[in-house]
């Protein structure tokens, strides 16, 4: 799958810029987002150590590093942060990620924190460039304990990390959730397992209700957009995931 501009205008973009598969690393197929507004640039879960030659050879297609202004980390995982250390090496932009794994990210070979904003557990306002922020979203345990996500008010778009997040077939390489009923078998056994508690569900869902969200675009899997967005979060407050389905000695409810 090539680049796809969810949204566009004259002084604004917001480019899904997805790898067709992991690469080098052999796991889970991510996506990964680069925000344009008036030349600065924004990227959101730059990805794993093996495909981040490849985000950049795509994100050079539209601004150079130096414009970079910020990247955002959705959380700690590896296929998130593993590329890291080589990607500050041609970045000196502000990182955001959640304050608690400001003392998690040195295991990853990156001994100069002095980059790195740790964004407090009710989020912040991000300005990234001149009358420009970014919305940096709680959604604590959903599934990471410190996840955030990142809302773009000019495109209207909420980048939500894993929440949303579908395993795709491997011939199935979709750029939108169109219908959303179909969609369900794609994402519903990853959400009872890695997602907490419907309560933290509610939480997040109560904390996003006052924006005007036209897509929600998840780390892994297509875009939600039109009626799957609303459909996608009717179907998340009904969810009984991870704690609300576990029994003494690991069993989880099927």
């Amino acid at each position: 799958m090539r680049n796809i501009k969810l949204f566009d205008t004259d002084d604004h973009q917001f480019i899904l810029l997805n790898e067709s598969d992991p690469g080098e690393e052999g796991g889970v197929r991510s996506n990964q987002y680069l925000i344009l507004h008036r030349g600065a640039g924004v990227l959101l879960d730059p990805g794993g150590f093996g495909v981040m030659p490849r985000v950049l050879a795509e994100m050079l297609r539209y601004v150079p590093p130096e414009q970079v202004k910020g990247i955002f980390l959705s959380h700690q995982d590896p296929d998130i942060v593993g590329g890291l250390s080589t990607w500050l090496e041609l970045i000196k932009a502000p990182v955001y990620i959640s304050r608690i794994w400001l003392r998690f990210l040195p295991h990853y070979g990156l001994s100069d924190m002095s980059q790195f904003v740790g964004v407090p557990d009710e989020g912040m306002a991000c300005e990234v460039a001149p009358g420009f922020a970014l919305q940096a979203v709680p959604a604590h345990f959903l599934h990471s304990e410190g996840q955030i996500n990142v809302y773009d008010p000019v495109a209207k778009v909420l980048f939500s990390g894993d929440i949303g997040a579908a395993m795709m077939p491997a011939d199935d390489d979709a750029a939108y959730v169109d219908d959303f009923a179909s969609h369900i078998p794609h994402i519903e056994g990853f959400h009872r397992r890695y997602m907490c508690s419907n309560k933290a569900i509610r939480c997040w869902l109560d904390t996003i209700a006052h924006l005007d969200i036209d897509m929600i675009a998840p780390q892994h899997g297509p875009v939600f957009r039109g009626a799957a967005v609303g459909e996608f979060l009717a179907w998340l407050r009904e969810l009984r995931c991870g704690v609300d389905l576990l029994h003494s000695g690991g069993r989880f409810d099927e």
